[in-house]
């Protein structure tokens, strides 16, 4: 079947979170003339129990077709297939007995998401999970009911390897990094290359600045550290030896898009480097001030 996007459909007191799926040859298929979505707001860093993930899928098992997708590109938990008459009752289930809200969805702001960061990752130079929830909880509001020209969305990756995607597929990236110097452990370099790593070819020439020399009379990794833009290049080739510095913050950037008419571009720099303490006044009020700005601005979908 041929599925029309849209579609006049929700919950009470939201303006997002359900995603109209309509058919347009409900004569022909009629158990799926409706095939509704939701859009159900994840945990940070996508950390279940088994117990939660179980209720999610009674429910939608008891009142959807319970096919799911694990995650949507935003994020979410997606719950593909529910009709028109049991929306607000799934809705009720998923809050009331599996503890979830639905996320963002249309011209508001899209669920945050962010990397598994400190949880799990040594590389990790701010708390995405702790960041990500704060912004969850302090713009519930922009992520209920839309109100802007378009999608605005903020995606948080704890370093420069961005495993998020956050500077090709968010409006506002917000992506972990150092303002010192690479933390070099010359025995350990020096280890790398007693055991044959090829440091010249697999680091030194691949380094996009040229900010690192390797004395090999001296058996001695060099790092000219204004030319070092932390790519985390010679870190993920080099992790026994190499250390992100220890003055950690962010860098935000803005205007990422994948967008159909134009064509994808990356976000670009507007802070380049802010140290992220809770409770992130500074993120929360940067972004209040653009939305003031595009909201006036912005024509639609731009």
């Amino acid at each position: 079947t041929h599925w029309k996007h849209g579609g006049v459909v929700g919950v009470r007191g939201y303006g997002a979170g359900v995603i109209g799926r309509h058919s347009d040859s409900p004569e022909l298929f009629p158990n799926v003339a409706d095939f509704h979505t939701f859009r159900v707001n994840q945990p940070s860093g996508w950390f279940y129990t088994t117990k939660a993930l179980r209720q999610v899928c009674d429910v939608w098992e008891k009142y959807g077709s319970g096919l799911t997708n694990l995650h949507g590109a935003t994020g979410d938990i997606i719950l593909l297939g529910a009709t028109t008459p049991v929306l607000q009752d799934c809705f009720n289930a998923l809050t009331d007995e599996a503890g979830f809200d639905t996320g963002g969805s249309a011209s508001g702001l899209r669920t945050p998401s962010a990397c598994l960061g400190p949880a799990r990752c040594e590389y990790a130079c701010i708390d995405t999970l702790d960041i990500c929830n704060t912004l969850t909880q302090a713009f519930q509001d922009e992520i209920h009911r839309p109100m802007w020209p378009y999608k605005f969305k903020f995606k948080i990756s704890g370093c420069p390897n961005d495993c998020v995607a956050a500077i090709a597929r968010a409006d506002m990236p917000i992506i972990g990094t150092w303002r010192d110097t690479l933390r070099i452990d010359q025995d350990a370099v020096r280890e790398y290359v007693d055991k044959g790593f090829d440091i010249e070819n697999i680091v030194i020439r691949k380094c996009p600045t040229q900010a690192l020399e390797w004395d090999a009379k001296a058996k001695k990794l060099n790092l000219n550290p204004e030319d070092c833009v932390r790519c985390m290049h010679c870190i993920n080739k080099m992790p026994k030896a190499l250390r992100p510095g220890l003055d950690k913050g962010a860098t935000i950037l803005i205007g990422a898009k994948a967008p159909v008419e134009k064509g994808a571009r990356f976000g670009w720099v507007i802070v380049p480097f802010v140290k992220m303490e809770p409770p992130y006044t500074f993120v929360r009020d940067l972004a209040l001030k653009i939305w003031d700005w595009w909201d006036e601005n912005a024509r639609t979908r731009e």
